[in-house]
């Protein structure tokens, strides 16, 4: 299909470009502070692409539109900015939506433009264009947070802007835009654009809700609190950890919450969330603070949580209120929510003489309670025969330079890894918001990207098992060619180690799990990236010397990892 002109010549017989509806794209991109766009280039999109050779935005071109999304993600997570990605349209805008999925779920703020088919073939109409879908922008609803159609060039500035400003506001997440074909390439009389303004909706906590909560915590004896994902997205540690040593109030993290409260705290339950120990504990709690969390299938410890208090249960998205069990429901940004509730504590004790909280877990402190659960979830744990497991993740972990960030799969290494990684200064990235695979390797590439665009060091390591690390293979051609300090630790156990051991403890024997896979270190040095195959026990000296390298390396552990045994199962 021929492609409309953009162009005519000049007197010296050189193309000059005229401006037209990408560049309106892109020059709104850059005013609102955008410095790097991720995609794959196609036909429908073109005009998206020559834009960007006349603007500031760097282009991270991944090689399947699925990893494009995971690494707008990964940029988006390590940064804090919001993550841009460039779709073409039909199969390279469906390819995306898992990798949107993970970002939906987990609260990551995106804008995704998506080129679409001439105007004319809208409407479902079947002209037999190349990629036509029925409705493209209605395969995006279950997995974006809103769907734009903009049909004339005039109205992509304010699009663009207020897609932005939906993607920052809480709960935050991506915003899918759409922009026919003719709609980029032709012509306008629209002028550059000069300045473009998003800011987030205020999501402040209503004043009664927060008056009630405090009456709960003020009579308290066992208060303790659930730091889920949400806390990370609002900013609101500071304001969490100050509630916490008010009330001194046990808190333990989701995996989407690690590290938003100090690991080695007298008052931290770490992320055992999975452990029946910590599961009693919050059992027990007469007012459990529940923030940016939905109570869900693991922080439940698998629907098993069988609260006897009542909960405060703090979350921007409503629809996550009460979701999983009665509460007193406050829906707020988790930081906006735990500031106001941090003021109000601070002035309903200020009348005490003593302290106002003064918790007592059955004769216990809770310092005390968190020391003695702490000692009884290792002591489970060394019951059993998972000396290798352990010291594995501990030798990672003393690898890894404390304010380093990392990003996981779903493999069995981070579903130890959402239970034991202290995330110390660095942060813990995971993709267990909808649970697919392939997001780390192509997460840490966005990630290693966004730090490198803030000036900060962008080495990153991503984690692997060799199921997940088939997913996301090609994006070694991707990190060698921007040469990206990402170091991609594959632990090949020659299948989906814990799809196999699911299958054997239900049914005695596993089926489909077995995979051939190729000589991942023959792998990527044909991609041309450094790699080495080690034991088990030597992972800690290589990946300190991977660490120390530049550019891409990739480090392969070839070994079979369990998991600890599930406590949600015991009877």
């Amino acid at each position: 299909m021929a492609l409309p002109s953009t162009g005519g010549a000049s007197t010296s017989g050189t193309i000059v470009a005229a401006r037209n509806g990408g560049d309106l794209v892109v020059e709104t991109l850059s005013a609102l502070g955008a410095t790097t766009v991720f995609g794959i280039p196609g036909q429908h999109a073109l005009g998206l692409f020559d834009a960007l050779s006349r603007s500031n935005l760097h282009f991270v071109s991944s090689r399947v539109e699925n990893n494009s999304a995971f690494a707008a993600d990964g940029f988006s997570r390590a940064t804090g900015d919001v993550g841009v990605l460039f779709l073409s349209t039909g199969p390279g805008a469906l390819t995306s939506l898992a990798g949107l999925q993970e970002a939906y779920a987990t609260g990551v703020p995106m804008v995704v433009v998506a080129s679409q088919i001439p105007l004319e073939g809208l409407g479902a109409r079947r002209k037999g264009m190349l990629h036509q879908l029925d409705d493209q922008k209605a395969s995006a609803a279950n997995v974006t947070k809103s769907q734009r159609l903009i049909q004339h060039a005039s109205g992509i500035p304010s699009a663009i802007q207020d897609a932005w400003t939906e993607a920052i506001s809480s709960p935050q997440g991506p915003v899918w835009v759409e922009v026919p074909q003719n709609v980029l390439l032709d012509p306008i009389m629209v002028p550059p654009v000069e300045d473009a303004l998003a800011e987030a909706f205020d999501n402040p906590p209503r004043t009664e809700l927060v008056k009630e909560a405090v009456k709960w915590l003020a009579a308290a004896e066992r208060p303790a609190i659930i730091a889920g994902g949400g806390v990370r997205r609002g900013r609101a540690e500071p304001w969490l950890r100050s509630i916490a040593e008010k009330l001194r109030a046990p808190v333990v993290c989701s995996p989407g919450g690690n590290g938003a409260f100090p690991w080695r705290h007298e008052l931290s339950l770490q992320s055992w969330v999975e452990d029946r120990y910590v599961t009693d504990v919050l059992e027990d709690a007469d007012v459990l603070v529940v923030v940016g969390s939905s109570l869900g299938e693991v922080t439940s410890n698998y629907f098993t949580f069988e609260p006897r208090g009542r909960i405060i249960q703090i979350d921007a998205e409503p629809r996550v209120l009460e979701s999983n069990r009665p509460a007193l429901g406050i829906r707020a940004d988790a930081g906006q929510a735990l500031q106001a509730l941090d003021e109000a504590l601070i002035a309903s004790a200020l009348p005490q003489p003593e302290p106002a909280f003064s918790p007592d877990w059955h004769g216990k402190s809770p310092e005390q309670l968190v020391k003695e659960t702490l000692a009884n979830v290792q002591a489970r744990l060394d019951a059993q025969d998972l000396a290798k497991e352990r010291q594995f993740m501990a030798d990672i972990r003393e690898a890894v330079p404390d304010d380093m960030q990392t990003f996981w799969d779903m493999t069995i290494s981070a579903y130890w890894a959402w239970s034991c990684w202290d995330s110390r200064e660095g942060q813990f990235h995971s993709a267990q918001g909808a649970g697919g695979l392939g997001f780390g390797f192509p997460g840490a590439i966005g990630g290693s990207v966004g730090l490198a665009s803030k000036g900060l060091p962008a080495r990153v390591l991503a984690v692997s098992g060799d199921g997940s690390a088939m997913y996301s293979i090609s994006e070694l051609a991707t990190a060698k060619q921007h040469n990206l300090p990402v170091t991609w630790l594959i632990v090949d156990d020659g299948g989906y180690g814990i799809l196999r051991e699911y299958m054997e403890d239900t049914f005695g024997q596993a089926t489909a799990t077995e995979l051939a896979r190729p000589d991942f270190v023959k792998l990527a040095e044909a991609f041309g990236v450094p790699a080495r195959r080690v034991e088990p026990g030597n992972v800690r000296q290589a990946l300190e010397e991977s660490f120390a390298a530049d550019g891409p390396n990739v480090v392969v552990v070839e070994t079979l990892l369990k998991m600890f045994a599930p406590t949600h199962l015991a009877t």
